[in-house]
């Protein structure tokens, strides 16, 4: 019997349960004899122990219900491999316990972090299969996150709202966006929603210039 763990990690975005429910139809499609264990509260419950057995009838309903079934913990990826009084580390819970569970591979549904973790994982011997789950659309190798699209779908809605306020006190409003180190969200809100100015991290800008421009517009 193949024993396939499956985790969630990290912040939630939308599309985590779908994401889930997909992983787990496949899974019991190509695979006669499998257990899929659960693993909840992200990497915590790795690291913890704290899982269940899950069964066909535990996926049903995941497609319109939001969230995480799975729930979720972040996990520092700057702590993980530090060594505590006795000389062990949350990765080498980790994996201890990934070989307690007889897991022939892990599922890991996460962003950024998630995935450094995961890889570091992946060094270490484990069988990870990872799927890039964030708003912030910045994990590396990949075109679109899932999360991403409702994220600027949601955004460009709340902009769209706010601006009947912008008009009718004749007021500029400054709108901050999600997006961590990365400007990807903020650009396609911002070209969905019309802003007549964008700003992004990973370009430098002057308030003064910025201040001189949006006058020009008005």
């Amino acid at each position: 019997m193949k024993r396939i763990g499956i985790l969630t990690s990290g912040g939630d975005c939308a599309g985590l349960n779908p994401a889930i429910y997909a992983v787990a139809k496949a899974i019991y499609r190509k695979i006669d004899d499998v257990e899929i264990i659960g693993i909840l509260d992200g990497y915590t419950g790795l690291i913890d122990l704290n899982t269940k057995v899950l069964k066909p009838k535990d996926f049903e309903g995941l497609l319109t219900k939001g969230g995480t079934f799975l729930r979720s913990i972040r996990q520092s990826f700057k702590t993980i491999d530090v060594k505590d009084e006795n000389g062990i580390s949350k990765a080498d819970k980790i994996v201890k316990n990934y070989n307690k569970l007889d897991l022939d591979a892990l599922v890991v549904l996460g962003g950024n972090g998630t995935h450094k973790i995961a890889n570091l994982l992946s060094e270490r011997g484990l069988n990870i299969v990872g799927l890039p789950k964030t708003i912030d659309n910045d994990i590396f190798g990949t075109e679109e996150t899932f999360g991403y699209d409702t994220a600027v779908q949601v955004g460009a809605d709340y902009i769209d709202r706010i601006q009947t306020t912008a008009a009718s006190h004749s007021r500029v409003f400054v709108v901050e966006i999600m997006g961590n180190k990365v400007g990807w969200l903020a650009l396609s809100v911002g070209v969905s929603a019309g802003a007549d100015a964008i700003i992004l991290p990973e370009i430098p800008y002057s308030a003064e210039k910025l201040n001189d421009a949006l006058k020009k517009d008005t």
